[in-house]
C-alpha cells in the first residue's frame, strides 16, 4: 500500500522534549493530523482524551515508557523514538511493553516510512516488528550498542516469540 495514501489524514500525536524535534516530525507527518506534547503531563492529558492512529513517543524527557503504558492501554499502535536510550535494553523494554516499532533519531527522516509500517500492520493484523526487523534490523547489527549481530542470537527465544505471537486484534 502507498505511504501517502495510508498516512493521509491519520491523527497521530508526536511528543518529544526537544522542540527542534517536534518542528521535524511535524514537517516529515505534514499529511497527517498532528497533535504534539513536549512534556510528559500534556502527553498524557491527550493520550487519556483523544484516540490516535499512531502515537510517536520519545523515550527520555517525557517519561516515554510510562507514556507507551498510557497509549496501549487506549489501543493507539506506537512508535517509540530515541537517541539516547539506543540499547538493547530499551529495545527490549520497549518490545515487552507493547510498542510497535522502535526507532533511532538518526533515521528520523523515515519517520513516514516506520509509521506507515505500523498503520499497515494494524490495518492488516499483521506483525509491525517484521517490517521492523527488515527495515531496521541490519542498523542494529551495525550498532556498537548492540553488540553486532549477536544481539538478537542472545535474545532469539524472545525474538522469536515477539516476531510470532504479536498481532493486533
Amino acid at each position: 500500500m502507498q505511504r501517502e495514501t495510508l498516512l493521509q489524514g491519520k491523527k497521530v500525536l508526536v511528543v518529544d522534549d526537544e522542540s527542534d524535534v517536534l518542528e521535524v516530525l511535524t514537517e516529515l507527518l505534514s499529511i497527517c493530523l498532528i497533535d504534539r506534547a513536549s512534556t510528559f503531563d500534556a502527553a498524557k492529558k491527550l493520550l487519556e482524551k483523544e484516540h490516535y492512529d499512531a502515537v510517536v513517543l520519545d523515550i527520555m524527557g517525557v517519561k516515554g515508557f510510562e507514556l507507551l503504558q498510557i497509549s496501549t492501554k487506549k489501543g493507539n499502535p506506537t512508535l517509540m523514538l530515541t537517541a539516547h536510550a539506543l540499547d538493547k535494553e530499551s529495545l527490549k523494554r520497549s518490545a515487552e511493553e507493547g510498542a510497535s516499532y522502535y526507532v533511532p533519531k538518526e533515521e528520523i527522516d523515515k519517520i513516514d516510512v516506520f509509521l506507515a509500517d505500523v498503520i499497515e500492520a494494524k490495518e492488516k493484523n499483521k506483525n509491525p516488528w517484521a517490517k521492523w526487523v527488515e527495515r531496521l534490523g541490519v542498523y542494529f547489527d551495525g550498532s556498537k550498542n548492540f553488540s553486532g549481530a549477536n544481539w538478537r542470537e542472545e535474545n532469539r527465544k524472545f525474538w522469536d516469540e515477539k516476531l510470532k505471537n504479536i498481532r493486533y486484534v
